[in-house]
């Protein structure tokens, strides 16, 4: 069993682009996979851990992340060391800070609030460079309608028919503090289009693909497939419904992680 004396927090951002996720899979380049790889050789080959605060699913990226590192021996200059992890890490990695904590401390458990952001426009086939973080919709969009759509999905409700692959089993009943789609003004390139959108979602925690699959929805809305209505039913106790678009992974942002006291 691993004795753990050391324990850390730290704080990344990373570009998911080319990575199938955070999590490690056998024969895939993860985010964590390039994680431990790069601490095995800062740390020097000494035992160490390590504990995702979360997974993202293969070409999210994230501009606040977080893992916990245990290791047997203490980190005596923390700043030293986070500009060393830094050196050694890719470059479309990198890590925001390190604290340490204690061990009552623990990623998975610890109660925490996520902030995602989805980014898209529409109308336009984009420069290509936007493809890593912004997806285009190429149909015309009613911003409009999708916006009071958007505000549909705040409070508790049933959000089974926004969880891919959903059984009898899981936890559906989940509460959305801040849902609301607004014009892009956190993240800007002088090839963006003129005018960019995001879709911000706030809560404690998601089903498998619930963010894709809400902006999925939104993206229908938008094009007069489906109205208001359709989506406010979608989210009572009683529904059956199951969404069936699930809006491309590139557009997803981890944008915060808040660990509560």
């Amino acid at each position: 069993m691993f004795d753990k004396r050391f324990y850390y927090l730290i704080k990344i951002q990373y570009l998911g682009y080319r990575f199938h996720g955070w999590q490690k899979q056998p024969k895939l380049k993860t985010i964590h996979f390039m994680v431990d790889r790069t601490l095995n050789y800062v740390l020097e080959g000494k035992t160490f851990k390590t504990l995702g605060s979360g997974r993202t699913d293969a070409m999210v990226s994230a501009n606040e992340s977080a893992f916990e590192l245990f290791v047997h021996e203490k980190i005596e200059d923390e700043r030293t060391f986070l500009e060393y992890f830094n050196q050694n890490l890719p470059q479309d990695i990198r890590a925001l800070a390190i604290e340490e904590v204690d061990d009552s401390f623990n990623i998975i458990q610890h109660s925490k609030v996520k902030e995602y952001v989805y980014l898209f426009t529409f109308g336009q086939k984009c420069h290509p460079f936007c493809a890593p973080i912004l997806t285009t919709i190429l149909d015309e969009l009613d911003i409009d309608l999708m916006k009071k759509g958007a505000l549909l999905f705040n409070g508790t409700h049933n959000f089974k028919p926004y969880c891919y692959r959903a059984t009898d089993k899981g936890k559906y009943i989940r509460t959305i503090l801040n849902c609301e789609l607004t014009e892009n003004t956190i993240y800007t390139a002088n090839f963006f289009p003129e005018t960019t959108y995001l879709l911000r979602v706030k809560g404690k925690g998601f089903g498998r693909n619930q963010i894709r699959l809400m902006m999925g929805t939104l993206i229908k809305l938008g094009r007069g497939e489906i109205d208001l209505n359709y989506i406010e039913n979608s989210l009572k106790p009683e529904s059956t419904e199951v969404m069936d678009f699930i809006a491309p992974a590139s557009g997803l942002i981890l944008n915060k992680v808040e660990f509560k006291s």
